[in-house]
């Protein structure tokens, strides 16, 4: 292996804000492993709503300030290297590391719950609440960097972390099983396009909600019926005629995914992009037994499972375009456009 260097390319966010407050460097000091840690050299990473969230300070429940505007709900330090997504080789390890993992490719697991050698009380988020993937090194607790094997690329393989997880997660959390019907909101996105998937994998159907030039990308995919954003979900599929509901958008519409649910049905969120706050009547809630779940940390067993996935090719990436890291601000403004379905992936050290 040759000498690690000192500096290194990257992206630091240097406060809450727009994309000038996105500065690519290559002056940034390589991090160095704690104990428990390994060092990787990143691949490739990926552009994701969170991204996007933290920059602007979205997460806070105040006004946007500095005070929780995390996905823990706390300040971040700045300036802050952020991607959640990594895919990359282990070059260097902690002392309590067995060396036998330098040169293992990996993919991180984006929920940590150590960091620097300390267990965490609460999560972090990597590229949130401590330094993640848009740059050319990244230092995460070796329990945390998941040694994958396959003959996927490493851009592909950037795109599975942070929105599969996510999915994954949402479908453990709510239990989904074979022959339930799964209504998927926001479905030609990232977390959305990685839910069908995953939902026909565990043998149930998708009815997806997506605009109509994504109709056959997301038939490919898996789903079995889809549902148009301009159709009334409720005409279209009846009252009480869903198991379960993935939402990831939320906004005007959202007390029609309650009425579609069967009683006993299971209502799970994990974003907001159409809208935060929503209408409920609680009298849904309570007369038809439904259960909610909101979904942020990681289920323990959820990015094992995902390896897995990986590893048996049960799921495949959907990547939408690649963008070397020095045009992440393209690559984002293009994401805020919704026009692509799957991941916008970012290239750093691809061979």
């Amino acid at each position: 292996m040759s000498k690690l260097p000192k500096t290194m390319k990257g992206v630091w966010l240097t406060g809450h804000g727009e994309t000038n407050k996105l500065d690519f460097r290559s002056d940034i000091p390589v991090p160095k492993p704690t104990a428990n840690d390994v060092l990787i050299r990143v691949g490739a990473t990926a552009v994701n709503n969170t991204d996007i969230n933290t920059r602007t300070a979205w997460y806070s429940k105040g006004k946007a300030t500095i005070n929780d505007a995390s996905w823990a709900g706390i300040a971040i330090d700045f300036p802050r290297i952020q991607g959640i997504d990594v895919c990359g080789n282990i070059v260097a390890v902690g002392k309590n590391v067995s060396k036998n993992r330098i040169g293992e490719r990996v993919l991180v697991e984006p929920c940590l719950r150590e960091v620097k050698g300390k267990a965490l009380s609460k999560p972090f988020f990597l590229g949130s609440e401590c330094d993640g993937g848009f740059a050319e090194f990244v230092v995460v607790a070796s329990r945390h960097a998941f040694q994958v094997k396959s003959s996927l690329s490493d851009i592909e393989l950037a795109s599975f972390p942070c929105s599969y997880s996510t999915a994954e997660n949402m479908l453990t959390k709510s239990k989904v099983i074979s022959g339930e019907l799964v209504l998927v909101t926001g479905a030609s996105g990232g977390v959305g396009s990685a839910a069908v998937q995953l939902i026909k994998a565990r043998g149930a159907n998708v009815f997806a909600v997506t605009t109509v030039s994504k109709t056959q990308d997301l038939i490919n995919l898996g789903a079995t019926k889809i549902i148009y954003r301009d159709q009334d979900v409720v005409e279209t599929l009846g009252s009480n005629s869903v198991d379960v509901v993935i939402d990831l958008v939320g906004g005007k519409k959202w007390p029609a995914f309650l009425e579609v649910l069967r009683p006993g049905g299971r209502y799970v969120v994990s974003g907001a992009i159409a809208g935060a706050l929503v209408g409920l009547d609680l009298r849904t809630l309570y007369l038809k037994d439904l259960s909610f779940f909101g979904c942020t940390v990681l289920e323990s067993n959820v990015f094992a499972d995902l390896i897995d996935h990986i590893e048996n090719r049960s799921i495949k990436p959907v990547v939408a375009h690649t963008f070397p890291l020095e045009d992440i601000v393209k690559a984002q403004e293009l994401f805020l456009q919704k026009k692509h379905i799957g991941k916008i992936v970012l290239t750093i050290n691809t061979y």
